[in-house]
């Protein structure tokens, strides 16, 4: 009779995880990390997610599109899961194994989907199940905003260069916001095209009040842990510039080019760095208006 009781009691624990496995499948992030996904996940895991989600540059996650398509990817199907299996590994530490499908929104599955295999981590804590990892994207992502804030220190850096250097040549505004294409990195060696660009605040809109375009190598050291920029070699203007490009940027010439001789491409970067800045800092302008064009809508 104990030994039924203790099988009983075994069973019904192993139904309960499954359950509780199946109901945290609605907050595994995908597409969105819903806010009510709190309630439902360790504190580390959604400080993890809400850091990807809402306190990166957007282009930045979205260069790496698994970091926010957890499992539908961007093919405008509905995930479908089912908890095929959950294993205890110790008193407070599970891991479900999910079975999912793709859906279409009528409710149909998409017959060239197959049917995929995840796993959802569960930690017992304060007497919940909730979900601490998904596929172990946690240690994904930790590296990811590491590499990230790496790579926004060294922006920075550069930025602060073109400001405090480069900017005060040219007809000063009320901002000065840099636009910045890293060609390449070799070491302590920065190759990139920057723009640099004073801005008037004009009620909704960011009207120029100048700007201009260096291109060429920076050299970059670290002092007291934080990345400086301490030399910076330009191409020449005039007729002397394709041949110091191709001198400076050496094997790095034809993306240099590529990027340098498309307009388009320079004014997408501009639009779309504009756009962090004013987020970053609370600005509320939607346009911003070179003289004698149109405004660009942000």
């Amino acid at each position: 009779m104990l030994a039924a009781a203790m099988l009983t009691a075994c069973t019904s624990s192993e139904e309960q995880l499954k359950q509780r496995a199946n109901e945290l499948c609605s907050y595994i992030p995908d597409h969105e990390l819903l806010d009510r996904s709190r309630e439902y996940m360790t504190a580390d895991f959604y400080a993890v997610l809400d850091t990807m989600f809402y306190r990166l540059p957007a282009h930045e996650a979205m260069d790496h599109e698994w970091l926010y398509y957890f499992v539908t990817g961007n093919g405008g199907t509905i995930a479908d899961y089912e908890v095929s299996s959950v294993e205890k590994t110790d008193a407070t530490h599970a891991v479900a194994t999910i079975l999912v499908r793709q859906k279409w929104e009528n409710g149909s599955f998409d017959p060239e989907s197959d049917i995929e295999e995840h796993r959802l981590y569960m930690d017992y804590v304060n007497g919940k199940w909730l979900m601490s990892d998904f596929d172990e994207h946690k240690a994904d992502c930790i590296r990811y905003i590491a590499n990230n804030r790496k790579e926004q220190a060294l922006r920075n850096a550069i930025s602060d260069y073109l400001i405090g250097e480069i900017a005060p040549s040219y007809m000063q505004g009320e901002l000065c916001v840099p636009t910045l294409m890293i060609v390449a990195e070799e070491d302590s060696v920065i190759y990139g095209d920057f723009g640099i660009y004073w801005y008037n605040v004009s009620r909704d809109t960011l009207k120029t009040v100048s700007g201009g375009n260096h291109a060429g190598c920076m050299t970059i050291v670290c002092q007291d842990g934080k990345p400086i920029v301490t030399a910076f070699e330009q191409t020449e203007d005039g007729a002397g510039n394709d041949q110091s490009a191709k001198r400076i940027f050496g094997s790095h010439y034809d993306i240099y080019l590529n990027m340098h001789s498309h307009a388009d491409v320079r004014e997408a970067v501009r639009k779309e760095q504009l756009q962090e800045y004013i987020r970053r800092h609370n600005i509320s302008a939607r346009y911003y208006r070179d003289f004698g064009w149109p405004a660009v809508e942000l």
